[in-house]
């Protein structure tokens, strides 16, 4: 039966779509083609139509990830009087540890994308520029610091606190260890000297 342009097109969608899920829950390698495409409600049989390869689909869900993302911070900050501390106290919030499969692609697919294609990680690249032009924007500016100085420490300190909280097994550590992220990350936003 053949399918539509129109239906393969959301079908293509729904797979990024389900794929940019997936691969944040179980990491680039832990999931295979047949799962990826179940996940999207299709067989693989018309995996290569749509694909060229995983690394291929992984660079297209990689960069829908990083997108989202971007909006979330977007929208978190949006009419917000103090849009670091809400972006902040979103992002370094428990709520948003127990996010794996719909939460921050870096934390969740970081150490992984770094082992990936270039192919992959460009959209990785993408994102992360997209990220410190945001928290540079809502930050005060430093004289003595470089521009996007603060905006590189502020996301390594947050990513890394998310990746280190979903380590974890003890709740209240978890979440100390968000909550002395976020109190640096305050620090570092209204130091005038920079990180």
């Amino acid at each position: 039966m053949r399918v539509s342009r129109a239906q393969a097109e959301e079908n293509r969608e729904g797979v990024i779509n389900a794929a940019s899920r997936l691969f944040r829950e179980h990491g680039f390698d832990g999931i295979g083609l047949k799962d990826l495409m179940k996940g999207a409600g299709l067989t693989q049989g018309g995996f290569y139509k749509q694909f060229e390869s995983k690394a291929d689909l992984a660079a297209q869900a990689s960069r829908r990830a990083m997108d989202d993302a971007t909006r979330r911070w977007s929208s978190a900050a949006a009419g917000n009087p103090d849009p670091l501390e809400a972006v902040v106290s979103f992002y370094l919030s428990m709520g948003h540890r127990q996010e794996r499969s719909d939460g921050c692609p870096l934390a969740a697919l970081g150490s992984d994308a770094a082992r990936q294609s270039e192919e992959v990680r460009a959209p990785f690249q993408d994102g992360i520029e997209a990220h410190l032009k945001i928290l540079d924007e809502m930050m005060p500016k430093s004289e003595s610091s470089k521009p996007c100085h603060k905006a590189m420490a502020v996301l390594s300190l947050m990513v890394g606190a998310v990746v280190v909280s979903r380590i974890m097994t003890d709740e209240d550590m978890s979440q100390h260890i968000l909550e002395a992220a976020a109190d640096e990350v305050r620090r570092i936003a209204l130091s005038s000297r920079g990180p």
